[in-house]
């Protein structure tokens, strides 16, 4: 199940149809989908989680706890809209499109994905994009 949770006046549109897509993500990658929560907040919000958890005092878009058992995915994903703004300003993109890829990204560290050397910032890129380009919605 994926429940999505808004703490500011951001509304996620076309839930059902994120849902459909992120499971269909899931599955191609072999996985399956156990409970997964994403959370909108703002930077502040997002900062405080950052600095308390992960000891980082930095701004980002996105953090995600995974609580994945085996092949079974569970977690708990943080995304900024703060942060989805503007960077979908700096990249030239539409918000959505910015706000998707974040989302995905999340789900893609979940399926075993990582973006910590230049190799696998290079990987996680090119699922991303395979991912976004299985969207039958926008």
């Amino acid at each position: 199940m994926i429940e999505y949770t808004s703490e500011t006046n951001f509304t996620l549109s076309k839930e059902n149809s994120l849902t459909q897509w992120i499971e269909s993500v899931i599955a191609s990658e072999g996985y399956e989908l156990g409970d997964i929560h994403f959370v909108f907040c703002d930077d502040e919000a997002l900062h405080k989680i950052n600095v308390e958890f992960l000891h980082h005092d930095t701004y980002t878009d996105i953090i995600s706890f995974d609580y994945s058992l085996g092949k079974q995915i569970h977690g708990e994903i943080f995304i900024s809209i703060d942060r989805v703004t503007e960077n979908a300003e700096a990249y030239k993109v539409s918000f959505t499109e910015e706000l998707h890829r974040v989302m995905i990204h999340g789900i893609l560290h979940y399926c075993g994905f990582k973006d910590g050397s230049s190799e696998e910032k290079t990987l996680m890129r090119s699922k991303e994009n395979e991912a976004l380009g299985t969207r039958d919605f926008v």
